[in-house]
């Protein structure tokens, strides 16, 4: 539990149990597994708060930086990470039921057989895949930014908040199907969200980073290392599963 004698979110000396001026709790708790599950998972699922509009600009303007605000205690008008995630969920679940193109139909008839079982997953349950980055993503991130000090479920947090924002560029793509159905531009649009999702993810981890300490090249190198660490490991799942299943 963090006290600080100014409040957190706006810097307004504090001299009760909430601060008169934004009205946050003088106290916030520092992320931990029994935290996380007590109070977001719990809190997440049962109660929407505002600030939804707030936290979708925020991962879309200053993405690392802020998260990392909501992590150190600014958490006033913040959107619950869990609430958001199931939100987007079921509005790609309403939405895909009127998308004339399914991601499975973009896979070339004559490379099908070439694709690994992992890349058959993503395309048939993407929304799965999205939520299972999340774990792999925050141990990767824990490993190459040892130096923050950060525990694994404060990883667990920032992550979130990032496949939030990647969820949402996704979404993009779903509306799109819903209205166009030209499989060769549709194929090129998803190859171009795909990389802007790479892009996003990079820039998210630099900018939560930067204020511990690394060098811009160390930031930039690991930044990337947290990407390419999990797209090596996705290739080399794929190719396990496809020896598995090809090679009996």
């Amino acid at each position: 539990m963090v006290t600080t004698e100014n409040c957190l979110n706006c810097g307004n000396p504090i001299t009760d149990k909430f601060c008169s001026k934004c009205g946050q709790k003088t106290t916030v708790h520092k992320y931990s597994l029994k935290h996380f599950i007590e109070h977001d998972l719990i809190h997440g699922i049962w109660h929407v708060d505002n600030g939804i509009l707030f936290t979708i600009r925020e991962l879309f303007t200053r993405p690392g930086h802020s998260i990392r605000e909501f992590i150190n205690g600014k958490r006033v008008g913040y959107f619950s990470f869990v609430t958001l995630l199931l939100l987007i969920l079921g509005i790609s679940h309403f939405l895909g039921e009127y998308a004339q193109v399914k991601l499975s139909d973009l896979m070339p008839e004559n490379s099908k057989g070439a694709i690994n079982e992992l890349q058959e997953f993503t395309k048939k349950y993407p929304k799965a895949m999205l939520l299972l980055t999340i774990p792999f993503y925050s141990i990767f991130s824990f490993l190459w930014f040892r130096k923050s000090k950060l525990n694994l479920t404060e990883h667990f947090v920032l992550n979130s908040y990032k496949t939030v924002g990647e969820s949402l560029i996704a979404l993009t793509f779903l509306i799109i199907t819903i209205f166009y159905t030209n499989l060769k531009v549709l194929t090129i649009i998803y190859s171009i969200i795909g990389f802007i999702s790479l892009a996003y993810a990079f820039w998210f981890y630099r900018q939560y980073f930067s204020a511990y300490g690394y060098s811009k090249k160390s930031l930039i190198f690991r930044s990337i290392g947290v990407v390419f660490s999990y797209i090596f490991l996705s290739m080399l799942v794929g190719v396990i599963m496809a020896i598995m299943k090809y090679g009996k």
